[in-house]
């Protein structure tokens, strides 16, 4: 693990930018694929290089929130506008990176199974000390 220096007024969003650089390296993209919203609830995007199999054509993307956690997105072609295709769901809106990553992977081989169709609440914005707590709880090793 590396330490991230501090960029951000608030350490949560090092934290936030900590977890993307363990999620974009088990998917194989750098974190210059990622940009962050600040604003709450904290937002962030990963541009991925790789179709899914049932949106053919489509630009993907990775897309987290402090409220939902990780969502599937394609790209609408009429105006560029990002559609949910999938939420991974699960308890947390920190899942480890690999759980992350073969979300991810079986929507590209085409599994329309896997995660879910509806938006989960995992938890509610409550500023962003809480959000550092929730995501460095998730692991261990400091950022």
């Amino acid at each position: 693990m590396f330490a991230l220096p501090s960029r951000h007024p608030h350490l949560s969003l090092d934290a936030v930018w900590g977890y993307l650089a363990e999620v974009t390296d088990a998917l194989g993209v750098g974190l210059e694929s990622c940009t962050v919203d600040h604003d709450t609830p904290v937002t962030a995007y990963v541009a991925l290089d790789e179709e899914f199999r049932a949106h053919p054509g489509c630009d993907t993307a990775l897309v987290w929130n402090e409220t939902h956690g990780w969502a599937a997105a394609i790209e609408n072609h009429s105006d560029g506008e990002l559609v949910v295709i999938r939420y991974l769901g699960g308890d947390t809106i920190a899942p480890p990176a690999d759980r992350v990553s073969r979300f991810i992977t079986a929507l590209r081989e085409g599994d329309e199974v896997t995660g879910r169709l509806r938006r989960p609440s995992l938890r509610t914005p409550t500023g962003p000390a809480d959000l550092e707590i929730v995501l460095r709880q998730r692991t261990k090793a400091s950022w």
